[in-house]
């Protein structure tokens, strides 16, 4: 067993993947105030080749080193849009047909490994502040509010990994490595 060297990996070139068809997820960052969550959400994104990034309210903006300082490169291949807040978002992602799906913890949340995703559908997946959440009125325009169960003492999981599993966990329910 060897490490694959870069030329094996065989990646896609900034300019290849912008080209490249997306999956049918966008990513909402609502009120997200870590500027390396946010740069490992476009690094996840681009792995995943989501459609695009909302960054809304006071979650940070690229250039930052920040976010470039996790985000190695990805917000130059992942498209994002700033949004002052994040039903403006919403409220666009619904005219362009997506489903909206929130991570969040709330007494009538769906377990992400019991949530079967439309095969045709696309997916807005909002993620919320560190602290506070997803914010109460984002939760009411919600279609779908999904939950990562969890056995330890902490309530949540950082948003950058909640992140990867709940990319990870669609794409393959979606069958996104299949094609």
């Amino acid at each position: 067993m060897k490490k694959l060297s870069m030329e094996e990996l065989d990646r896609l070139s900034v300019e290849e993947y912008k080209e490249t068809k997306k999956s049918p997820i966008s990513l909402v960052l609502d009120n997200i105030r870590s500027l390396n969550n946010v740069g490992s959400a476009f690094r996840t994104g681009d792995a995943f080749r989501v459609e695009k990034i909302y960054l809304c309210g006071i979650t940070g903006k690229p250039p930052h080193r920040d976010i470039q300082k996790t985000a190695l490169g990805a917000t130059e291949s992942v498209e994002w849009e700033y949004c002052l807040n994040t039903l403006q978002a919403i409220h666009k992602l619904k005219a362009e047909g997506y489903q909206i799906c929130a991570f969040e913890q709330v007494d009538q949340s769906t377990y992400l490994n019991e949530f079967t995703p439309d095969p045709e559908g696309k997916f807005a997946l909002i993620f919320g502040n560190e602290v506070f959440g997803v914010e109460d009125d984002v939760l009411k325009e919600c279609d779908q509010v999904l939950e990562i169960p969890q056995l330890g003492t902490k309530h949540s999981l950082n948003i950058s990994v909640t992140l990867g599993i709940a990319l990870w966990d669609l794409m393959v329910k979606l069958r996104q490595f299949n094609q």
